[in-house]
């Protein structure tokens, strides 16, 4: 299996700031360190919303990227989040990168009165508003009539830079979900998987180098042809400089039911000196694909030595 082969990127996850000032200040370090992209997540919990957060930050700056990593589907209708997506991407000068995701997190729903389906057709939900949202990137009318929408002639506006559509970001943990993801996407991400809804021991053993692998294959399988075009991502959620990475994997490790030397070899986590980190983000593309390394805006600054020596090699 030939594997995707690109050129690094660097992106930095963060959700909140204590002000205007503040936001603007953490998008614009990101670019001055090199990274590729500012992202933010959505859920309910206590952070910025999506949208107005991504345009803040593409407006403090003028080449960083800003994605959202993930918008969850069910909270909008596709006509109007492909608006939303179609704007932010005007706006920018073309430099969104949209993700958007089945939902995972039980709190997004109950504290809000919706009911969270199971996982079959919140992704069958997802499908559709994936297709429905690339045809209103185009210039003709829409017509689509699915189990969970509809659209009847609606003319996608504005018309993004981006051509035909901004970089569609789809991630997942689990067969359905990458399945999608390797069909339709542009990124996608590899995700630890998420189905009982937080992270913790249930989760830990699908972060693993075999089951990483394993997550490459199916995406591999339903890509086809298109699979070596297609930039695979990771969230390291563990991203650290220290020279004694076993004593840090030993005292973490087993809270996500892995043993030290799972934790420290998963894609899932960047821990030790800089040179190895290196290494490590080098040996991944070559074993895995992933060209593409998220790392939380708490270690932006730790990491900016690794970002400086790969990103764009």
């Amino acid at each position: 299996m030939d594997l995707p082969r690109h050129p690094f990127r660097f992106g930095v996850q963060a959700s909140s700031a204590a002000d205007a000032a503040g936001w603007a200040e953490t998008a614009r370090r990101a670019e001055d360190l090199g990274y590729s992209v500012l992202s933010v997540a959505e859920h309910h919990r206590e952070q910025f919303a999506t949208t107005p957060a991504m345009m803040a930050a593409a407006d403090a700056t003028t080449t960083l990227r800003v994605g959202s990593v993930v918008y969850c589907n069910d909270l909008h209708h596709p006509a109007m989040l492909a608006k939303e997506a179609a704007t932010i991407d005007l706006l920018s000068g073309g430099r969104l990168e949209l993700g958007v995701g089945a939902g995972w997190m039980p709190g997004d729903y109950e504290q809000v009165g919706l009911e969270m389906e199971r996982a079959g057709i919140r992704i069958e939900r997802l499908t559709e508003s994936v297709h429905i949202i690339k045809a209103l990137m185009g210039p003709d009318p829409v017509y689509f009539n699915g189990r969970h929408y509809r659209i009847d002639g609606l003319v996608g506006s504005p018309r993004p830079v981006q051509s035909p559509h901004p970089p569609l970001f789809l991630g997942g943990g689990g067969r359905r979900m990458l399945t999608l993801a390797g069909a339709e996407a542009d990124i996608v991400g590899l995700n630890i998987d998420m189905r009982s809804g937080r992270i913790g021991t249930e989760s830990g053993p699908s972060a693993t180098d075999a089951a990483t692998s394993e997550k490459v294959r199916w995406i591999a399988e339903a890509a086809g042809d298109r699979f070596t075009s297609i930039e695979l991502q990771v969230r390291v959620e563990l991203a650290t400089v220290t020279d004694d990475p076993m004593a840090l994997a030993e005292a973490l490790g087993p809270a996500f039911g892995l043993t030290a030397e799972e934790a420290l070899s998963s894609p899932h986590a960047l821990a030790g000196p800089v040179n190895q980190l290196i290494e490590k983000c080098q040996q991944r593309r070559d074993q895995f694909g992933i060209s593409y390394v998220t790392v939380p805006v708490e270690a932006m600054d730790e990491m900016a030595p690794v970002v400086a020596n790969l990103a764009g090699t």
